[in-house]
């Protein structure tokens, strides 16, 4: 607009001064010129055109190249989601109708204070997508959150390992519930008394616990995590089981965006 505006007055000056007799020749067109180019520096500069042509040109170069940016890492994260370690009925622990059409996997840590948040969002979207949605929660324990992230994923394992999925969820739960997180926020040494309120044998879960054997168990959602491009938590990625198509992101992202996520992928068609 402000490139038009100059033109337009370069126009006018010349018409001015052609009309006026000024003259074309010799030393006349010479003071056209400096009279032409006087009124255009005058016009940009005294209504400011010229920093606002700049400013518009450097804010649309800008959008351009965020633009081009988030369409980079939308890409790349269907990508590196494209290598997601598959649904499976016998490894993963999931909530809601294991036959629902649409996965959201979730890779978190207990110790998060951003996956404490996310942990009843998720519930409410599989509980008002009935038969739609389910969650498959596999961990992620990040280091600066020891020592209480990686015990707390292999304690929750034990829960699995002798009550089920059913006792997965309820350990689950009570731990978002009650730590305060950041590495520090559910002690290690509540961990058993936690297995046996929720009707566990204590000796039993103990022992699994001070085995060790549940952290080869952990490492291999962690792995199959960085795999498929998660880098913090929680990180989901949704799974229409119908098509394979994928859509990942990060954050506790509001219900509303996960729920407009999940219409996304329902309208694509239902599951073979």
């Amino acid at each position: 607009m402000a490139i038009l505006v100059a033109g337009a007055a370069v126009a006018g000056s010349i018409v001015y001064y052609a009309r006026t007799g000024a003259g074309a020749q010799g030393a006349d067109s010479e003071i056209i010129a400096r009279e032409v180019q006087r009124e255009l520096k005058r016009q940009l500069n005294e209504g400011g055109l010229l920093a606002r042509a700049v400013q518009n040109g450097i804010e649309a170069y800008i959008r351009e190249r965020t633009a081009a940016a988030r369409t980079q890492e939308r890409t790349e994260r269907a990508r590196l989601a494209g290598r997601l370690r598959p649904v499976s009925l016998e490894q993963d622990h999931i909530y809601g109708d294991a036959r629902a059409p649409v996965s959201l996997v979730e890779y978190s840590d207990f110790e998060c204070p951003f996956c404490k948040r996310f942990h009843p969002t998720v519930k409410r979207l599989v509980e008002q997508n009935a038969g739609k949605v389910n969650w498959i929660y596999r961990h992620f324990p990040l280091e600066f959150h020891n020592p209480g992230t990686q015990k707390q994923a292999e304690a929750s394992e034990c829960a699995a390992a002798l009550g089920g999925n059913e006792a997965f969820w309820r350990y689950a739960d009570l731990i978002y519930e009650r730590t305060t997180s950041n590495g520090r926020g559910f002690p290690v040494d509540r961990l058993v008394p936690l297995a046996e309120e929720i009707g566990l044998d204590a000796a039993a879960f103990r022992e699994c616990l001070d085995s060790g054997r549940m952290t080869e168990r952990v490492k291999q959602d962690y792995e199959d995590g960085a795999k498929a491009g998660v880098t913090g938590t929680p990180g989901t990625i949704f799974v229409n089981h119908g098509n394979g198509d994928v859509v990942a992101s990060a954050g506790a992202v509001p219900l509303s965006k996960l729920q407009a996520v999940v219409d996304r992928l329902l309208a694509k068609g239902d599951r073979k």
